[in-house]
Protein backbone atom coordinates (compact mmCIF):
# COMPACT_ATOMS: atom_id res chain seq x y z
CA UNK A 1 0.00 0.00 0.00
CA UNK A 2 1.22 3.53 -0.56
CA UNK A 3 1.81 6.03 2.26
CA UNK A 4 0.75 9.40 2.83
CA UNK A 5 1.52 11.76 5.58
CA UNK A 6 -0.84 13.93 6.59
CA UNK A 7 -1.01 17.30 8.68
CA UNK A 8 -2.64 20.13 10.44
CA UNK A 9 -0.74 23.04 11.59
CA UNK A 10 -4.43 25.34 11.40
CA UNK A 11 -5.21 26.22 15.20
CA UNK A 12 -3.92 26.05 18.67
CA UNK A 13 -3.32 22.51 18.33
CA UNK A 14 -1.79 20.85 15.67
CA UNK A 15 -1.24 16.57 14.33
CA UNK A 16 0.38 14.11 12.05
CA UNK A 17 -1.07 11.25 10.81
CA UNK A 18 0.64 8.29 8.79
CA UNK A 19 -1.79 6.32 6.51
CA UNK A 20 -1.09 2.86 5.16
CA UNK A 21 -3.42 3.23 2.35
CA UNK A 22 -6.77 3.88 4.08
CA UNK A 23 -5.48 2.49 7.17
CA UNK A 24 -4.18 4.96 10.00
CA UNK A 25 -0.38 3.84 10.95
CA UNK A 26 -0.47 6.64 13.66
CA UNK A 27 -1.60 9.98 14.60
CA UNK A 28 0.20 12.58 16.58
CA UNK A 29 -1.03 15.32 18.63
CA UNK A 30 1.49 18.36 18.57
CA UNK A 31 1.60 20.80 21.11
CA UNK A 32 3.57 24.51 20.84
CA UNK A 33 3.29 27.57 22.75
CA UNK A 34 5.77 29.17 20.49
CA UNK A 35 3.77 27.60 17.05
CA UNK A 36 4.66 24.87 14.41
CA UNK A 37 7.55 25.80 12.29
CA UNK A 38 10.32 25.08 15.01
CA UNK A 39 9.22 21.54 15.71
CA UNK A 40 7.20 20.45 12.66
CA UNK A 41 10.36 18.77 10.72
CA UNK A 42 11.55 17.34 13.57
CA UNK A 43 7.80 15.87 15.02
CA UNK A 44 7.59 14.90 10.94
CA UNK A 45 10.99 12.64 11.08
CA UNK A 46 10.35 11.28 14.26
CA UNK A 47 6.81 10.18 13.39
CA UNK A 48 8.89 8.28 10.02
CA UNK A 49 11.56 6.91 11.82
CA UNK A 50 9.18 4.98 14.50
CA UNK A 51 8.04 2.81 11.50
CA UNK A 52 11.45 2.89 9.63
CA UNK A 53 10.54 5.03 7.04
CA UNK A 54 12.26 8.66 5.58
CA UNK A 55 10.69 10.99 3.60
CA UNK A 56 11.17 9.65 0.42
CA UNK A 57 9.37 6.53 1.33
CA UNK A 58 6.17 8.74 1.99
CA UNK A 59 4.30 8.61 -1.71
CA UNK A 60 1.92 11.58 -1.48
CA UNK A 61 1.68 14.58 1.05
CA UNK A 62 -1.86 16.28 1.98
CA UNK A 63 -2.48 19.42 4.72
CA UNK A 64 -5.06 21.27 6.32
CA UNK A 65 -5.69 23.79 4.03
CA UNK A 66 -7.56 26.65 6.40
CA UNK A 67 -9.67 28.37 7.48
CA UNK A 68 -7.84 28.87 10.38
CA UNK A 69 -4.92 30.64 11.67
CA UNK A 70 -3.42 32.64 8.94
CA UNK A 71 0.08 31.55 10.16
CA UNK A 72 -0.85 28.67 10.83
CA UNK A 73 -2.55 27.73 7.63
CA UNK A 74 0.74 29.01 5.47
CA UNK A 75 3.40 26.44 7.77
CA UNK A 76 1.36 23.42 7.04
CA UNK A 77 1.08 23.86 3.60
CA UNK A 78 4.33 25.19 2.85
CA UNK A 79 5.92 22.39 4.74
CA UNK A 80 3.85 19.81 2.22
CA UNK A 81 4.83 21.61 -0.80
CA UNK A 82 8.22 21.83 0.14
CA UNK A 83 8.62 18.25 0.93
CA UNK A 84 6.83 17.16 -2.32
CA UNK A 85 8.43 19.53 -4.90
CA UNK A 86 11.80 17.98 -3.35
CA UNK A 87 10.68 14.25 -3.85
CA UNK A 88 8.64 14.85 -7.21
CA UNK A 89 5.71 13.76 -5.56
CA UNK A 90 1.92 15.24 -5.29
CA UNK A 91 -0.13 16.84 -2.70
CA UNK A 92 -3.94 16.65 -1.04
CA UNK A 93 -5.17 20.34 0.37
CA UNK A 94 -8.14 19.31 2.22
CA UNK A 95 -10.55 22.20 4.07
CA UNK A 96 -10.66 21.99 7.98
CA UNK A 97 -14.51 21.88 7.80
CA UNK A 98 -14.38 19.37 5.22
CA UNK A 99 -12.45 17.56 7.86
CA UNK A 100 -14.89 17.95 11.07
CA UNK A 101 -17.67 16.56 8.55
CA UNK A 102 -16.13 13.48 8.21
CA UNK A 103 -16.48 12.79 11.99
CA UNK A 104 -20.38 13.00 11.46
CA UNK A 105 -22.58 10.24 10.84
CA UNK A 106 -25.90 12.34 9.72
CA UNK A 107 -27.35 12.92 6.00
CA UNK A 108 -26.22 16.56 6.38
CA UNK A 109 -23.04 17.54 8.51
CA UNK A 110 -22.93 21.09 9.33
CA UNK A 111 -19.54 21.94 10.70
CA UNK A 112 -18.58 24.64 12.42
CA UNK A 113 -15.21 27.12 13.27
CA UNK A 114 -15.07 29.86 15.99
CA UNK A 115 -13.35 32.83 13.07
CA UNK A 116 -13.05 35.67 15.83
CA UNK A 117 -14.55 38.86 16.06
CA UNK A 118 -18.40 37.51 17.02
CA UNK A 119 -17.98 35.43 13.80
CA UNK A 120 -17.67 31.40 12.59
CA UNK A 121 -16.47 30.02 9.50
CA UNK A 122 -19.53 26.82 8.80
CA UNK A 123 -20.85 25.14 5.94
CA UNK A 124 -22.84 21.77 4.97
CA UNK A 125 -21.59 18.37 3.48
CA UNK A 126 -23.61 15.63 2.78
CA UNK A 127 -22.55 12.18 3.87
CA UNK A 128 -19.91 11.46 0.83
CA UNK A 129 -18.53 14.47 1.83
CA UNK A 130 -20.13 17.06 -1.18
CA UNK A 131 -20.71 20.60 -0.35
CA UNK A 132 -24.18 21.18 0.23
CA UNK A 133 -23.80 24.42 1.41
CA UNK A 134 -20.49 26.30 0.27
CA UNK A 135 -18.03 27.40 3.05
CA UNK A 136 -18.98 30.77 4.88
CA UNK A 137 -18.11 33.41 7.84
CA UNK A 138 -20.68 35.22 9.07
CA UNK A 139 -22.39 35.44 12.48
CA UNK A 140 -23.10 32.42 15.12
CA UNK A 141 -27.34 33.36 14.55
CA UNK A 142 -27.03 33.96 10.97
CA UNK A 143 -25.28 30.76 10.13
CA UNK A 144 -27.89 28.45 12.30
CA UNK A 145 -30.88 30.74 10.58
CA UNK A 146 -29.27 29.40 6.93
CA UNK A 147 -29.19 25.79 8.11
CA UNK A 148 -31.17 23.68 5.78
CA UNK A 149 -34.10 21.00 7.54
CA UNK A 150 -33.51 17.46 7.48
CA UNK A 151 -31.53 15.04 9.42
CA UNK A 152 -28.78 17.19 9.81
CA UNK A 153 -25.86 17.84 12.09
CA UNK A 154 -23.22 20.36 13.85
CA UNK A 155 -20.25 19.14 14.46
CA UNK A 156 -17.58 21.33 16.51
CA UNK A 157 -13.97 20.90 18.19
CA UNK A 158 -16.24 22.09 21.59
CA UNK A 159 -17.43 25.81 20.44
CA UNK A 160 -20.36 26.29 22.13
CA UNK A 161 -23.21 27.00 19.81
CA UNK A 162 -25.85 26.97 22.07
CA UNK A 163 -29.02 25.49 22.13
CA UNK A 164 -30.34 24.32 18.99
CA UNK A 165 -32.80 21.59 17.26
CA UNK A 166 -30.18 19.61 15.94
CA UNK A 167 -27.59 17.40 17.54
CA UNK A 168 -24.24 18.74 17.87
CA UNK A 169 -21.22 16.53 17.39
CA UNK A 170 -18.02 17.21 19.43
CA UNK A 171 -14.72 16.42 16.82
CA UNK A 172 -11.07 15.40 18.02
CA UNK A 173 -8.96 18.80 18.14
CA UNK A 174 -6.67 16.47 16.24
CA UNK A 175 -7.66 16.37 12.17
CA UNK A 176 -4.81 14.55 10.34
CA UNK A 177 -6.44 11.44 10.36
CA UNK A 178 -9.50 13.11 9.15
CA UNK A 179 -7.34 14.87 6.19
CA UNK A 180 -5.71 11.84 5.64
CA UNK A 181 -8.89 9.81 4.97
CA UNK A 182 -10.00 11.86 2.80
CA UNK A 183 -6.95 12.38 0.77
CA UNK A 184 -6.30 9.08 0.56
CA UNK A 185 -9.70 9.48 -1.34
CA UNK A 186 -8.60 11.93 -3.56
CA UNK A 187 -5.58 9.96 -4.60
CA UNK A 188 -7.63 6.82 -5.68
CA UNK A 189 -9.88 9.03 -7.86
CA UNK A 190 -6.81 11.24 -9.36
CA UNK A 191 -7.22 14.48 -7.69
CA UNK A 192 -4.04 14.85 -5.96
CA UNK A 193 -2.37 17.97 -7.51
CA UNK A 194 1.30 19.04 -8.04
CA UNK A 195 2.94 21.50 -5.38
CA UNK A 196 2.54 24.62 -7.18
CA UNK A 197 -1.21 23.96 -7.62
CA UNK A 198 -2.21 24.27 -3.83
CA UNK A 199 -3.17 27.05 -2.14
CA UNK A 200 -5.28 27.98 0.87
CA UNK A 201 -8.47 28.18 2.08
CA UNK A 202 -8.62 31.38 4.08
CA UNK A 203 -12.70 31.75 3.38
CA UNK A 204 -11.77 35.37 5.13
CA UNK A 205 -9.50 38.22 4.34
CA UNK A 206 -6.50 38.69 6.68
CA UNK A 207 -6.45 41.41 9.28
CA UNK A 208 -3.44 43.04 6.99
CA UNK A 209 -5.74 42.56 3.65
CA UNK A 210 -8.65 44.33 5.37
CA UNK A 211 -6.98 47.09 6.80
CA UNK A 212 -5.14 47.80 3.48
CA UNK A 213 -8.13 47.14 1.08
CA UNK A 214 -10.28 49.30 3.47
CA UNK A 215 -7.24 52.07 4.63
CA UNK A 216 -8.86 55.49 2.75
CA UNK A 217 -5.50 56.03 0.71
CA UNK A 218 -5.54 52.11 -0.58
Amino acid sequence: MKKLLALDTTGERASLALMDGSSLMEEVALHSEDGFAHVLFQEIQALLARHGMKIRDVDTFASASGPGSFTGVRIGLTAVKGLAEARGRKVVAVSNLEALAWFGTKALRAPVIDARRGEVYGAVYDADLYAFCGEVVMTLPAWLESLPGGDLEIISQGFDVGSTPWPVIRAPHELAHAIGAIAVERVAQGLAQNPAAIDANYVRRSDAELFWKDSPVA
